[in-house]
């Protein structure tokens, strides 16, 4: 064991925050990515130590993981980096964390479990605001409930994102609205749509294929699961989009143009945003006689909430808490590991 962990992805938006969390937080991390001119500057600046690297090079991947633990990735699109990375893990026996919510990566994270309990590595996608939270209110409801059927995630007041995750919701167009039934994962033809209070009366709300459609299934077993976010109209504009255009914006021509768009945006939301932010989560449970029971979790703004659980989680394991194999943030610490932070209180509404 070093006792060491590296952020890599360190010269992004969320991965500057996490690197200056660290040096506040006295954590000493390798960081790292691609680009040596702006890792020097950054690693100056936080006084780091840093490796740049690009994780098509096998030999150069494998010997920064070799210094460290565990490594906490945070350069998306995870659909492209993340195979890489965890193959590199299993090899060197280095712990997986990220940040993704995308389902397709979750799945092929929980895919890897027996390669990951052989190689004694433990692999936890999304440690960040997906899917700590949404996770652990989902497995708090099971709890509750224990024979629940269905699921549905509520989540208001997610801000504005960074560039790489508006780039990861521009390469989901395609796909169209993810949920589960009967355990298995399908995409649905149009966005589903109701009201759900979070907290100030019923608020128009959208179904979004959120990384839950994954974890908390496997966190919880329940078959039936929806996720939706607070409408905005922006949101709304994606939900009425039709079959033929979103095979349109799918296509490698239209998905250049929407990222270079991104592209010219601001890279994420400033500090005063963040701090002026929070969030609501709702969870809600039906079982197969139609009792239902709802819980609410409010938090702070998610960015601001991903660096302190993605770097509590790198703490938790570097001190010995890891399990080999696939595991979500409750599978692991427990449907009450959300409300260890503070500002983050859970009610539950009835039952």
């Amino acid at each position: 064991m070093t006792g060491r962990f590296m952020i890599y992805g360190a010269t992004g938006y969320t991965g500057r925050l996490l690197a200056r969390l660290a040096r506040d937080k006295g954590m000493s991390p390798i960081i790292a990515g691609r680009s040596e001119a702006k890792l020097k500057s950054l690693a100056n600046q936080y006084e780091a130590e840093f490796r740049a690297f690009d994780l098509s090079d096998r030999q150069a991947l494998d010997e920064a993981l070799g210094e460290v633990d565990v490594v906490l990735h945070a350069a998306g699109p995870f659909s492209a980096t993340s195979k890489p990375m965890v193959d590199a893990c299993l090899r060197t026996g280095t712990h997986y964390l990220d940040i993704t919510g995308e389902i397709s990566v979750f799945e092929a994270c929980a895919g890897r479990d027996d390669a990951a309990k052989e190689a004694g590595v433990m692999v936890m996608p999304g440690v960040g605001f997906d899917v700590v939270p949404s996770d652990c209110l989902a497995a708090h409801m099971k709890r509750r409930m224990p024979d629940a059927v269905d699921l549905v995630l509520g989540i208001s007041g997610s801000g504005s994102a960074s560039r790489g995750t508006a780039k990861t919701m521009i390469e989901s167009i395609g796909a169209g609205t993810r949920v589960r039934r009967a355990g298995k994962i399908v995409s649905l033809g149009s966005a589903p749509q109701r009201e759900i209070n979070f907290g100030s009366g019923d608020r128009p709300s959208v179904g979004v294929g959120w990384g839950d459609v994954s974890t908390a299934y496997h966190s919880t077993g329940i078959p039936n699961i929806t996720v939706y976010f607070e409408a905005s109209p922006q949101l709304e504009q994606m939900a009425s989009i039709g079959g033929f255009m979103r095979f349109i914006l799918s296509r490698g021509f239209m998905q250049r143009r929407l990222k270079a768009k991104v592209n010219a945006e601001p890279d994420g939301p400033t500090e005063q945003e963040r701090a002026a932010g929070a969030s609501v989560l709702v969870g809600e449970v039906t079982n197969e006689s139609g009792e239902k029971m709802v819980s609410r979790l409010r938090t702070p703004e998610g960015y601001s909430l991903t660096i302190r659980t993605g770097l509590d989680i790198v703490e938790r394991v570097l001190a010995g808490e890891g399990k080999p194999g696939f595991q979500t943030p409750s599978m692991l610490f427990g449907p009450d590991y959300i409300t260890s932070f503070d500002d983050c209180v859970r009610e539950d509404l009835n039952g």
